[in-house]
């Protein structure tokens, strides 16, 4: 096992993409870099979330694209202009990885495996020097400045010139991002938002027997409608996940921020959902009032909208037996089906973290302002963005942006040096 050094010119910390990307571009400048990974590997999230088919990037127009961002759709729009969607792919391939645009607009490695693809990343800075300290936890700051790290060989104190923090949020804390170092940036007179879930299921409280009967069935197609904080409406059709406690999914995702801090503000929040988003109101009406004769009304709900299993159950959850047999209660409830959230999942479940290092207390180069020589990148920074490859982009874009950022401090010094 390589011994830890008392004095690094770059300390990367955290071996996720941000920090990768950062120890790469910190290397192609010519730096000494080290990278030290509280786990036995590097990219473990990153692999997990390969599983089903590694997500890289997403096609859709760089515009559109930068609005995913939501509030910081500004501050992560200018790590883009630097390393954007095609500047990802294009990294990809230099690594002899191909990647395709699928039907939905998410990017894809050709063979949808992140193994491959992180394996050659690895060997690559291997090749360049970079060197790599696994089962190395990062612990703070001593008095004078120094890392303390707690290794195999004990704890030791690292002096860094330029140090790289990309230790992720509070998700899958399995995985490494535990959100430890949330009071040791604070302490240290950093602006630190508290992590919240983000990408993320929510608590409703479903009946026995619709939970018992539909946990884990799909919703498909549906369209879900609500109204944001500042009194705009939104609607959007996908599909999303009966749970045993409530509900999750993409369509779910793309909305957890505005939903989680509408419970935080009110106590819960309301969404209403389109069961049919491919028959009108007046359509359903139309078809719910034919004679029904001997059949019961779930088997007439079925022949005439053909809505049946998880979606039945959904309306036989919110309506009591009058409501379900007249026609026209049931036709507005299956385009306007209320359901009430009362909670976000725990944060350990989510996709991503929300809140973090905020923003303003960075410069343009990631660097911190009460800690001059320290950078921050990744899901540590106070920006969220739904699933479909804009996480993993804008953590690239941003470790990227810091690893310059502890290139251009370095040469600093060494000019300072040299005058």
């Amino acid at each position: 096992m390589q011994a830890t050094p008392s004095h690094v010119s770059v300390a990367i910390i955290g071996g996720g993409p941000a920090g990768l990307i950062a120890a790469e571009t910190a290397r192609a400048a010519g730096l000494e870099v080290d990278v030290f990974e509280a786990k036995g590997s590097v990219g473990r999230k990153f692999l997990i979330a390969g599983k089903g088919g590694m997500n890289l990037t997403h096609g859709e127009p760089k515009p559109a694209f930068v609005q995913r961002y939501g509030k910081r759709a500004a501050e992560v729009g200018a790590w883009l202009e630097a390393f954007d969607a095609d500047a990802l792919r294009a990294w990809a391939r230099e690594l002899g990885v191909e990647t395709f645009v699928g039907s939905s607009g998410r990017v894809f490695p050709s063979d949808l495996k992140a193994a491959p693809l992180l394996r050659g990343w690895v060997r690559r800075l291997r090749d360049s020097g970079v060197r790599f300290h696994v089962h190395h936890r990062w612990l703070g700051w001593h008095e004078d400045g120094s890392l303390r790290l707690d290794t195999p060989e004990g704890e030791r104190a690292i002096r860094a010139d330029a140090t790289v923090l990309a230790l992720g949020g509070a998700s899958w804390p399995e995985l490494g991002s535990d959100g430890a170092w949330q009071p040791w940036l604070s302490q240290r007179g950093v602006d630190v938002t508290p992590l919240v879930p983000a990408n993320c299921g929510f608590d409703i409280g479903w009946s026995e027997h619709l939970s018992s009967r539909f946990a884990g069935s799909p919703l498909k197609p549906v369209a879900i409608h609500l109204h944001d904080a500042a009194g705009g409406e939104h609607a959007r059709q996908g599909e999303c996940v009966i749970t045993a406690a409530g509900i999750e999914g993409s369509l779910i995702y793309a909305f957890s921020g505005e939903l989680r801090d509408a419970i935080a503000a009110h106590g819960s929040t309301t969404i209403h959902l389109d069961l049919a988003p491919d028959r009108s109101l007046q359509r359903l009406r139309t078809d719910l009032a034919k004679p029904r004769g001997s059949r019961s009304m779930s088997e007439h709900l079925r022949r005439q909208t053909g809505l049946a299993g998880v979606k039945a159950g959904l309306l036989h959850e919110v309506l009591d037996h009058t409501q379900f047999h007249d026609a026209d209660t049931l036709a507005r409830t299956i385009k306007q089906l209320p359901l009430t959230l009362r909670r976000a999942r725990p944060i350990q479940e989510a996709i991503s973290s929300g809140g973090g290092v905020r923003l303003e207390a960075l410069d343009q180069q990631l660097m911190l302002g009460a800690l001059p020589g320290v950078f921050c990148a990744g899901e540590m920074l106070d920006w969220e963005a739904p699933t479909g490859g804009y996480l993993l982009t804008a953590c690239f874009a941003s470790g990227r942006r810091a690893g310059h950022g502890a290139v251009q401090w370095i040469k600093g010094l060494q000019h300072q040096a040299t005058v």
